[in-house]
């Protein structure tokens, strides 16, 4: 996937320049909470499993490499092929060459922001394999041409009625009406069950691996997964070092959270453990399984001062919440990741040279750390990449001399205090007809899209004054 964060700020003028997108965002951003919300009030003291999952969390990450090496011990033990990748490129190429071993050209695959962090589909596709996304959403934007723009949802962004015009004019059906939602599922379904059965590889990901047995533990709500992972005769499971718990009742206090901040259901339809190829007395599964794990970059992350963002489990709790993401949408963020764990994750997995614009895509309100599962400090691992972008001098110089202007008034509050009691009633003057202004020096990029409101008068320290003077004189 070609990373374009670099541009965020004119992906974002599009996204709102689209009001159709932007109204499906806005009901996103209100009924998202609200189920968060109800599903973590039904579930009891949801503070308290949060607390006991970042203490699991943070004990695992510090004891990254005890874990892995138990965790590839079982996995060995059960029969899996265990594969560790330093870079996207020998992800991908483990899978291909896997593929190639087998001989397949049909591959069915499960919902995994992994590969598309290492864009494996087109890696596998320029080798000539036919790969087929199974998860609905994936499914869908994988016939548009499209990237997600939500880690749970992909295709958030798409609309009924473009949905069912893109089933017309990718499926050759003939003639039919696809009015309601049903029908457009069930032709998805009927047309999803041939590739399932004729793949010759199965890829999943995978939303925690289990150190204590070597299992691997995938949450989904549409079955795919398990198809993917059983029908198959060869089974990939694409995922990354920090999805590592020490025991099985670790994943399900994950799990128990991932659910009700992703969607908030109290469970999914389906949480599935893959222990391993099929045994002797098995009816089903693959006969032969890999697993890969991926770094890039997760253990410089680890040994940094952001390595708290290594907790994230991937709910998309923070992206129904912000603002920023619920204005502009996942496209506008130019990546893999969105929202506010991407504006951290993005800088530290490409760069912050590529990346600048996202750390600056806040408003620095705070829902995303009261919400977050896994209680990632996200406000503050935001203010540390903004500082880094200062002191590396990333941003534009007409930004730092305006901040440098800024800091010196600061620092001579008298004149600062004179300046703003000379200015707020000229401005207050300029817009007391309208209540607003419509430009102002300084500040085209506010006054852009919106009006800025008119003081009321003086500023607060000149009324505050002025309020203690009147009190003065009554006492």
């Amino acid at each position: 996937m070609k990373i374009t964060s670099d541009h965020f700020l004119e992906h974002a003028d599009a996204a709102l320049a689209d009001p159709d997108k932007a109204q499906r965002r806005d009901l996103l951003g209100l009924f998202m909470p609200l189920a968060r919300d109800a599903a973590a009030a039904r579930y009891g003291d949801f503070e308290a499993l949060r607390v006991h999952l970042k203490q699991v969390r943070r004990h695992t990450m510090e004891h990254l490499e005890h874990y892995l090496t138990r965790f590839e011990e079982e996995a060995l033990r059960n029969g899996n092929q265990v594969h560790f990748a330093a870079t996207p490129e020998q992800l991908n190429s483990t899978v291909l060459s896997i593929c190639q071993d087998h001989g397949a050209r049909r591959v069915a695959k499960g919902k995994s922001m992994v590969t598309e962090e290492t864009a494996l589909n087109d890696h596998l596709q320029q080798a000539g394999l036919d790969v087929i996304e199974t998860d609905l959403g994936e499914y869908i934007i994988q016939q548009a041409g499209e990237t997600p723009s939500h880690i749970v949802g992909p295709a958030l962004h798409k609309s009924l009625a473009e949905i069912r015009q893109l089933f017309l004019d990718r499926h050759d059906l003939g003639e039919r009406p696809l009015e309601q939602v049903a029908d457009i599922v069930a032709e998805a379904r009927g047309i999803l069950r041939e590739q399932f059965l004729q793949a010759e590889v199965g890829i999943i990901g995978a939303n925690a691996l289990v150190a204590e047995n070597g299992s691997t533990m995938l949450v989904t709500n549409e079955g795919n997964g398990d198809l993917c992972a059983n029908l198959p005769p060869v089974l990939i499971v694409c995922t990354t070092l920090e999805r590592i718990l020490p025991r099985v009742e670790d994943a399900m206090a994950l799990q128990r959270l991932l659910v009700r901040s992703a969607t908030g259901q109290p469970q999914t339809s389906y949480t599935s453990f893959y222990s391993g190829p099929q045994r002797d007395d098995d009816v089903d599964g693959p006969l032969e399984t890999h697993i890969i794990l991926l770094d890039n970059k997760r253990t410089d992350i680890l040994a940094s001062d952001y390595s708290e963002i290594l907790d994230c489990i991937r709910c998309g709790a923070c992206l129904n919440h912000c603002p920023i993401y619920v204005g502009v949408g996942g496209h506008a963020y130019g990546w893999v990741y969105p929202g506010p764990m991407g504006s951290v994750l993005t800088p530290l997995l490409t760069s912050l040279e590529q990346s600048n614009d996202l750390p600056n895509a806040c408003t620095s309100c705070g829902r995303c750390a009261e919400i977050c599962p896994a209680n990632i400090p996200l406000p503050d691992l935001l203010r540390d990449l903004r500082q880094e972008e200062s002191q590396r001098q990333l941003n534009s110089p007409r930004w730092r001399r305006g901040l440098r202007v800024h800091a010196w008034f600061l620092r001579h509050p008298a004149l600062y205090q004179r300046l703003s009691g000379w200015l707020m009633p000229v401005l207050a003057w300029l817009g007391k007809r309208r209540g607003s202004l419509r430009t102002l020096p300084f500040a085209a990029g506010w006054t852009g899209t919106r009006d800025f409101p008119a003081p009321e008068g003086g500023t607060f320290m000149r009324q505050y004054r002025k309020r203690g003077k009147v009190r003065r004189r009554r006492g």
